[in-house]
């Protein structure tokens, strides 16, 4: 009953943004100065870049290693349950013990594993969703590595600042500038916020609240993608697919931030700054999958394109 209700609102919340798009808001020019316009996304792709490619960025990530319950090795040694690349430490550096949902690290002397540039030999360890700032983040030469959580699995995520992938970046690329892609759109929030599920391309679900959608037009067409918004910000999250995803664009859609909305509900949807997930760089990150309601049923030639040292093992 509350899937149709959902379903219900939704079309009410299209036929309302068509009678708003009526007043201004859809794919054209928005754009005074194009000269300025176009130094700002060249400004914001030399900071994606940039992003990208930082020594712990996710083309740092060597390995995705999930854990069993009990011991887990660590180290070179391709027997281990958590295998660091060849040369970074010792062949057997510690272990992992799992126990209840709780995370305890014991470290070989040897293998001179730090936490906040000071070495241990056993601590406690907490995920990136324990509700902590961050995870308990360890290092040991070039290597870094931390425990996440996603549904009831944990993992050790390990990143390299020699990771190969990191060396041989090979930069991003993106469809041209065009302004018309600075699209206005109409932000309407649900009368009650929705749970939406998410799924991974790790096969988990998770749930994320919805406070409302925005709704823009594109070619005479209307459309309407679900937003989320992080705790203690009005900015509005989107991802998306579209008719590039899978082709020109990454498979798994795109993502795109955006300020809050004006008084008016008024919402800029910049699509030349749409980007990828990390699972477009790397096979180890475990990112979100557009829900089906946010499918754009046309080409958005704007943004970033798939990047071009993906690999085959990239999901």
């Amino acid at each position: 009953m509350k899937s149709y209700t959902n379903i219900i609102l939704t079309i009410a919340y299209i036929l309302i943004g068509s009678i708003l798009c009526a007043n201004g808001c859809g794919k054209k020019n928005t754009v005074t100065d194009f000269n300025a316009y176009t130094e700002e996304i060249r400004q914001w792709q030399t900071n994606r870049t940039t992003q990208i490619q930082r020594e712990d960025g996710w083309l740092s990530l060597a390995g995705l290693f999930w854990l069993k319950d009990g011991e887990n090795f660590i180290g070179t040694d391709p027997s281990n349950a958590v295998v660091f690349p060849v040369g970074s430490t010792q062949a057997k550096a510690g272990i992992i013990i799992l126990h209840n949902g709780n995370l305890t690290i014991i470290a070989e002397r040897e293998a001179k594993i730090r936490y906040q540039d000071s070495a241990f030999t056993r601590m406690k360890l907490t995920s990136d969703e324990s509700g902590e700032a961050q995870p308990t983040i360890l290092t040991t030469n070039s290597l870094s590595f931390y425990a996440i959580k996603r549904g009831d699995r944990f993992g050790i995520r390990v990143k390299d600042k020699n990771n190969p992938v990191l060396k041989n970046f090979k930069g991003l690329n993106f469809f041209p500038i065009d302004s018309a892609w600075r699209i206005v759109a109409i932000y309407k929030p649900y009368p009650e916020p929705k749970i939406i599920e998410v799924a991974s391309i790790i096969r988990t679900v998770d749930t994320d609240t919805c406070p409302g959608a925005v709704i823009f037009q594109i070619d005479g067409r209307t459309c309407s993608l679900d937003v989320t918004t992080d705790p203690g910000t009005r900015e509005l999250f989107v991802m998306f697919t579209d008719e590039t995803t899978g082709k020109e664009t990454y498979g798994n859609g795109r993502q795109l931030n955006t300020a809050p909305p004006d008084e008016k509900g008024k919402v800029i949807l910049d699509f030349n700054k749409a980007f990828n997930w990390p699972c477009a760089y790397t096979p180890y990150a475990t990112c979100p999958i557009p829900p089906k309601q946010n499918h754009i049923p046309v080409r958005i030639e704007a943004g970033e394109k798939n990047y071009p040292g993906a690999t085959d093992n990239v999901h």
